[in-house]
């Protein structure tokens, strides 16, 4: 099993000596689609998993979840966060293994789900509604220092509830002069690239684990398609993510390299627990 660059203390001492720096925006990867975001001393965590609730819910099944990457950081020693958020409901993005501890260290914590989502989330975390704060399509929710601004995504296609409001979002995250895009599960799909065009993106973390019907779970843009749509949307640099936690739904990074090379897209491909800095 791989090892995070950067795991447990020296993980946390390298989030404490960032913090020093605090006219600079931090982001580590956390596996899968994972990330902590740091700005000014507050943190974010996008769609954290660290726990290992699927590969023991599907050991015993014919879809085994076997673990590539051991877990970056406990999440009971992220006493430190600000905001979490959720895409969307599968667990890997909305995990109370992972989810209850963070909220149990930290008293002033809230979390960002979509509005069609909100009931769920609530039910699988065991959280009051009144912790979680809805965000809808084209709006906005400002949590000191940050805004996100929530934009559809589609998990092989664009699902809504009975509102018209998406069961699966992308978020852009707006801290000081930078704006990141975090697409949660998507594929491209008509009227994407305008949407998102209303931002200049400093960095898009992207999916690149494609579709596989063999999977037998919804697909994700591949490399070569997460560079294109990185390309399309202007943005500065793009982060690949959701790959190396899941034998059976995984991808190499070489075909995302290729692209970018190819194309002159400008990318950062982090290993688990590895730091980027604007």
């Amino acid at each position: 099993m791989k090892k995070p660059v950067l795991q447990n203390d020296a993980f946390l001492a390298d989030v404490e000596k960032a913090r020093r720096e605090t006219d600079r925006l931090h982001l580590w990867w956390l596996g899968q689609s994972g990330f902590l975001i740091q700005w000014q001393g507050r943190h974010v965590l996008l769609d954290p998993y660290l726990s290992d609730s699927l590969t023991t819910k599907y050991a015993a099944t014919d879809k085994p979840h076997v673990r590539m990457t051991e877990r970056v950081i406990a999440p009971d020693q992220l006493a430190f966060v600000d905001v979490v958020t959720s895409s969307h409901n599968h667990t890997d993005h909305l995990d109370a293994e992972t989810i209850r501890p963070i909220f149990a260290r930290n008293a002033r914590l809230v979390m960002i789900v979509g509005a069609a989502n909100v009931a769920f989330a609530a039910d699988r975390l065991k959280l009051p509604r009144e912790r979680l704060i809805p965000i809808k399509t084209d709006a906005s929710v400002h949590v000191p220092p940050f805004t996100f601004h929530a934009v559809p995504s589609a998990h092989e296609s664009v699902e809504t509830d009975e509102q018209g409001q998406p069961m699966h979002i992308g978020l852009v995250l707006s801290a000081g002069p930078w704006n990141l895009y975090h697409s949660g599960d998507t594929v491209s799909y008509p009227g994407m690239v305008e949407r998102l065009r209303q931002w200049p993106i400093d960095v898009a973390l992207l999916p690149i684990n494609g579709r596989n019907p063999e999977r037998r779970v919804p697909g994700n843009l591949s490399g070569e398609e997460a560079v294109q749509l990185a390309r399309d949307i202007g943005a500065e640099l793009v982060v690949p993510c959701h790959y190396d936690m899941f034998e059976f739904n995984t991808a190499s990074p070489e075909e995302f390299i290729q692209a970018a090379e190819a194309t002159g897209q400008p990318y950062r491909v982090l290993e688990n627990g590895e730091r980027l800095t604007l």
